[in-house]
């Protein structure tokens, strides 16, 4: 019997033991972006620049990265694409919608973009961190 958690998944499976000291690692790292968020929700910062732009998200996807070899073939590997994803896609969004919103300041709809925009973007942020702390707080995958 192996000194880790045995955990199944949604089926009912059994999958690899994964060390307690990984699983709190992910823990970290959903908590520093949870920490980025608030952050953008109460400073003048919008959630999704606060998430990409701030140090602890930052320092998050340091640690995703550095740590991606140690979680490899445990349903933690799942998280930590979840997060990077959610950090990089986050980015790329914050860039779309700037550029967009920057083409269309001369129409003055180009502030809308921007408020609805980075609104809509700060909710999908909110959304991908509580889901995935949710699904690690019940020894769950993340979807692929």
């Amino acid at each position: 019997m192996s000194e880790y958690e045995i955990v199944t998944d949604e089926s009912g499976v059994r999958r690899a033991p994964v060390p307690p000291s990984l699983i709190t690692v992910t823990r970290v790292v959903y908590a520093l972006h949870a920490l980025s968020i608030l952050i953008g929700v109460f400073t003048g910062a919008s959630i999704a620049t606060a998430f990409v732009f701030g140090w602890p998200s930052i320092i998050a996807v340091i640690i995703n990265y550095v740590e991606r070899s140690d979680v490899r073939g445990t349903y933690l590997d799942s998280h930590f694409s979840w997060q990077i994803r959610t950090f990089w896609y986050a980015l790329l969004w914050i860039i779309l919608v700037w550029l967009l919103g920057l083409l269309l300041a001369i129409f003055l709809i180009g502030f809308a973009i921007w408020i609805v925009g980075f609104v809509i973007l700060g909710i999908w942020v909110c959304y991908r961190i509580i889901r995935g702390w949710m699904r690690l707080s019940d020894g769950l995958p993340m979807p692929m």
